[in-house]
């Protein structure tokens, strides 16, 4: 799924994604929503990173000046050494959402 509702807020998990790719430290990037009891979904970006990984803060600074709105900012950044993929080479959300800690 490449769309995110979070508290009615549409968020296109691509459009964030092509922004985190511009952080310096970013190689690799994937933007994944998950159940949340309060905004229906949040979203989770799992980074590949060259260096020490940003934290959210960072990562919301920078989409921010890349000129995004605030709401579109992930709500927890994951690091992770690479992204899985599908038989078909796309990146694999499901399997990336399985690793979080279910509520």
């Amino acid at each position: 799924k490449d769309q995110i509702n979070r508290g009615g807020e549409k968020v296109a998990a691509v459009e964030v994604e092509e922004q985190l790719l511009t952080h310096p430290a970013i190689t690799a990037a994937a933007l994944v929503g998950v159940p949340d009891e309060r905004w229906g979904e949040r979203s989770v970006a799992f980074v590949v990173c060259t260096g020490t990984a940003p934290g959210v803060r960072e990562v919301a600074a920078h989409l921010r000046e890349r000129g995004l709105a605030g709401y579109k900012a992930p709500d927890e950044v994951v690091r992770v050494p690479a992204l899985p993929l599908t038989a078909v080479g796309k990146v694999d959300k499901a399997a990336l959402a399985q690793q979080l800690p279910r509520p």
